[in-house]
């Protein structure tokens, strides 16, 4: 076990010191903080509380139960045991009493991948004289990064995605009016991703037509929809290279019909302006050197969604933080849902998929990635999709 991976002290201080924060107090109780498992490095989490104190200077002391002491076994600072309440208490008291310790809260749940931590816990840290404040900065530069291991495993797994998807819409959108379910091109869809190696923690998002409405549709054997000629056809597809790397991301659209509508076509083309519009502004800041939040990019899909008439029909965040989970605790390209002002910087890693739903008719969403690479933002799959995919 590998405790603190990749975690600079120097820049983790210059960035408490911004916070006006004397440490970092990272909290974790049965997985309810991915960002603690992330930046700690302690696997698993246990099934009693654990605070680990990263402070901007001195050693890390690790507060955990006598019971789970294996879990710390070999980290690089001090080890604080407890059993019973009073002792967890004593203990909290004595490393973090009177600090301001940076903890992921969110103040009224601004932003809930930010508020990670119980208003009990904070109540009882207040009460033993700490003063908690946001770690939201923290996230950002020592929980959303990636690494270069990352950087890599994801653009193979992108790639590979993009290559079944292709596939799969391509033989899809012939067999309008055969009878193929959505279930029968699911599993397809996952018999290639397995057979490519990747792995996959929940099974792809397959909707046809009304159903492609729904953003988060999920087809089940015997509730599942036959595919009619002219219908879009939805495919939502993520997966990893391994287990405890970063996600890839997608989303493809087909249409089983040689030509689309009119209606069909604007509304693709609406969303996938949309999605370059947001790529375009990210690109342009890192150009320009200019900071750029995520609420921004949402704002420019949105604004691009709305000037064509179909804003209330955009009923999501333009895109999500993506890190060892697939909605990450970093960043996420929201105005909407939320506020996020949180700065999209190098290293991390987001969705752009704007969508456009019409209930009773269809729904088109386009997904890419982007991940801020040394060089800039590099978008994947390399080739994203332009046109809707129909019968050769």
């Amino acid at each position: 076990m590998t405790f603190l991976p990749d975690l600079d002290r120097a820049a983790l201080a210059e960035a408490l010191a911004a916070l006006g924060a004397d440490g970092w107090l990272l909290f974790d109780f049965h997985g309810l903080n991915p960002v603690a498992g992330r930046v700690t490095g302690i696997g698993g989490m246990g099934t009693r509380r654990l605070f680990v104190w990263l402070p901007a200077r001195g050693e890390p002391v690790a507060i955990t139960h006598r019971i789970e002491l294996q879990s710390v076994r070999g980290f690089p600072g001090r080890i604080v045991p407890y059993a019973e309440y009073g002792e967890l208490h004593a203990a909290l008291r004595d490393v973090v009493g009177a600090t301001v310790a940076a903890m992921e809260v969110s103040a009224e749940d601004a932003v809930p991948y930010l508020d990670r931590v119980p208003h009990g816990v904070v109540q009882l840290l207040e009460r033993l004289g700490v003063r908690v404040v946001p770690s939201g900065r923290l996230v950002t530069a020592f929980a959303a990064r990636w690494s270069a291991a990352e950087i890599a495993d994801h653009e193979a797994a992108a790639e590979t995605l993009a290559t079944i998807a292709r596939e799969a819409l391509a033989w899809a959108v012939t067999r309008g009016g055969t009878g193929l379910r959505e279930c029968e091109l699911q599993a397809r869809v996952v018999e290639r991703m397995r057979g490519a190696g990747l792995d996959l923690t929940t099974l792809p998002i397959v909707a046809f037509g009304a159903n492609a409405a729904d953003p988060h549709y999920e087809p089940r054997p015997g509730h599942d929809a036959a595919l009619a000629p002219d219908q879009v056809v939805l495919l939502d597809l993520w997966a990893r290279r391994r287990p405890g790397t970063v996600f890839a991301d997608q989303t493809w659209m087909g249409f089983s019909g040689r030509t689309p509508p009119e209606r069909v076509r604007l509304v693709w083309e609406t969303v996938r302006q949309a999605r370059e519009a947001a790529i375009a502004l990210v690109e342009a800041r890192a150009r320009e050197r200019r900071p750029v939040m995520g609420f921004e990019l949402d704002r420019a899909a949105r604004t691009l969604i709305g000037r064509q008439g179909f804003g209330d029909a955009f009923i999501h965040r333009t895109g999500h933080s993506i890190d060892r989970e697939l909605h990450g605790s970093g960043p996420h390209l929201d105005d909407f849902e939320t506020h996020d002002d949180r700065e999209l910087v190098p290293g991390v890693g987001f969705s752009v998929e704007p969508g456009i739903y019409l209930p009773g008719e269809f729904g088109v969403r386009s997904e890419v990635n982007v991940y801020w690479g040394p060089a800039g933002p590099v978008v994947t799959p390399a080739a994203r999709q332009e046109a809707l995919v129909t019968p050769a």
